[in-house]
This record gives C-alpha cells, sequence and structure tokens, in this order.
C-alpha cells in the first residue's frame, strides 16, 4: 500500500523486512538507522536529530570538498558558497539541508526525490531520486538524477553511511576493501597523490584488523567480483558477525572515514562512503559525469548483514 505524501513526524520514515529495520529522513533524504536481528549496522542518528559529521547523507550533485569552490564546466568559470570556510572548501553537495519530498512509501520500500533548482556555482536544474528498498538479502540504495536543464550539467554523488557491529570501536574489526590505490590529502582535505596500496598500512585487500590505522582516504581501482560488483567486508571475528558492503560500477571510489577529530563519530563507526568521482572532481574534472539535456544516471549501492557468520568473515 503506497503512502506517498505522508511522512512521520518529523520527516522520519520506516520500513521494514523481516528482521531488518531502516529508518531514513525527508530531510536530506539520508539514511538515519539500520539493524538486523536486533543489531544496529550504522553509527546513525536518534528520530528528530540533525546528522552531524555527514552520517548517512546523500551527497549530490558532488560528494567530498572542491578546491576554494571554484570550478570549470565547459569554457563557465563557476563559484560556490563555501560549505567548509575553515577550509576554504565547497564540500559534500547541495542537499544535505533540504526538505526532500516523500513519493511513495511501502513496508519495505521507500522512494523520496528531490528538485535542484539554478543557484550559484550551480546554474543547473537537477532532479534527484533515491530509493531504499529492503530485500532479503539486505539494503538496497539507488540514487537517479536527471538533467532538467536546457545545457549540459556536471554531476557526482555520494552518500555516507559510518557502518558499525556494535563493537566499543572499530580497532577490533577485520575489514577488507578491494582498492588497489589510495589518494593522501592536505591539511585542507584535498588529494595530492596517490599510490598503490601494495606494501603500505593501506592495503586492506586480503584482508586484516584496523588496529590503530587512521584512515581518511579515497580508495580507488576497485577489485570486482563476476557480478561487477565491489565489496567491503566487515567482520567483528570475536563476535561471529559482519556485513557487506557493495557498490556496483557507476561507484569508482570509496572513502573511508575512521573520523578521529570528530569527537561525535571518532573510531565508533567507520564510514563507508560509495562516490561516483574523486574529491576535488568538478575542479580536476576527473570522472565527473557530463549529463546532457534529459539524460539521467542511477547508480546502485547497499548493505549485506552476515549475523551468523557460518563460513568465516570471507564467506560471502
Amino acid at each position: 500500500m503506497s503512502d506517498a505524501g505522508v511522512a512521520t513526524e518529523l520527516g522520519q520514515i520506516e520500513i521494514a523486512r523481516g528482521e531488518q529495520r531502516v529508518g531514513v529522513v525527508a530531510l536530506g533524504g539520508g539514511l538515519r538507522s539500520y539493524d538486523a536481528g536486533g543489531r544496529e549496522l550504522l553509527n546513525g542518528f536518534q528520530p528528530g536529530e540533525r546528522p552531524a559529521s555527514g552520517r548517512g547523507q546523500v551527497l549530490a550533485p558532488w560528494p567530498n570538498r572542491i578546491e576554494d569552490g571554484s570550478y570549470e564546466f565547459e569554457g563557465k568559470r563557476l563559484q560556490l558558497p563555501l560549505s567548509e570556510p575553515e577550509n576554504g572548501n565547497a564540500i559534500h553537495g547541495l542537499v544535505r539541508g533540504v526538505a526532500w519530498n516523500l513519493v511513495d512509501h511501502e513496508s519495505d520500500r521507500v522512494v523520496l526525490d528531490y528538485t535542484l533548482e539554478p543557484q550559484p556555482g550551480y546554474p543547473f536544474a537537477l532532479g534527484l531520486s533515491i530509493e531504499y528498498v529492503l530485500l532479503d538479502a539486505g539494503l538496497t540504495v539507488t540514487t537517479t538524477a536527471w538533467n532538467l536543464s536546457s545545457e549540459n550539467c556536471p554531476y557526482g554523488a555520494g552518500q555516507h553511511p559510518y557502518l558499525t557491529l556494535g563493537t566499543p570501536t572499530i580497532d577490533t574489526l577485520r575489514l577488507q576493501v578491494p582498492g588497489r590505490v589510495v589518494a593522501f590529502s592536505d591539511e585542507r582535505g584535498l588529494p595530492v597523490r596517490s599510490a598503490p596500496v601494495e606494501g603500505t598500512e593501506y592495503d586492506f585487500r586480503a584482508g586484516r584488523e584496523i588496529g590503530g590505522t587512521v584512515l581518511d582516504h579515497a580508495f580507488t581501482e576497485l577489485e570486482r567480483d563476476d557480478d561487477g560488483q565491489a565489496r567491503v567486508l566487515l567482520d567483528d571475528v570475536a563476535g561471529g558477525a559482519g556485513l557487506t558492503l557493495w557498490v556496483d560500477e557507476s561507484y569508482r571510489y570509496l572513502m573511508l572515514y575512521t573520523g578521529d577529530s570528530r569527537p561525535d563519530v571518532a573510531r565508533r563507526g567507520l564510514a563507508v562512503e560509495p562516490m561516483t568521482c574523486p574529491p576535488n572532481a568538478f575542479r580536476t574534472g576527473d570522472s565527473v559525469i557530463r549529463l546532457e539535456p534529459g539524460e539521467s544516471i542511477a547508480s546502485s549501492w547497499g548493505i549485506e548483514p552476515r549475523l551468523a557468520a557460518e563460513g568465516g568473515p570471507d564467506d560471502r
């Protein structure tokens, strides 16, 4: 039964399937909570709260940062507001603080949308839709964008979930990341170089305990399985539980963040952020999607609980 246009108080929307429960918010269209079998899988936020430190937020029409908030697109120099003024950057897009519309709401599925109107620094009309759906295997999130302008527009997308398995910190968890290359950033959070992960503390391809490794890095050249998906595995080996975060081929980058500098999230969850383009992409042009008038693009990622872990942490 559809409940389109009807949201709970303060924009809280709930969906469920079996022992899975998901909370979504109309403010920013983000992911508030996800639990399965009574175990929290996200370091999220309470109903009625505003998400701090990017928790669960939708990052569009670009993820991460743009240096000085300025970029060039098809011969035009554009200037965005500096939403990270302390570092002189524009950060995480333009839709985190706006009210999204509830389009469709069923027991295990919800769809929200938002029309981004032309504005300083982004003089394009962009339609956005996000679908959260629970399947037996877990949660799937699909973001769709379409260019409503009469000219080409630049686009990138991401999302900012903090993963948890209920341990006091993430340090004891086993992490497997399929990235062959890692990017390093300066004090402003802007990438300055990249290098192969082999032989470094950032090589999690075979899976190992996170320990004291500090992460605020983008990973790329993702190793993919036969279905085209790249998978991050997080496991509480002692507790016998785990989860997999997967991304489809449109997400070429994963930002991993342990939040050490932020007391509200520091090492209590691991942000694994699917991104279609890297930090500072609007400035560099790297992997920016160019949408022609009327063109659309959809990107999907998801989380699959592995609470029994019968085959061990590598079992998929």
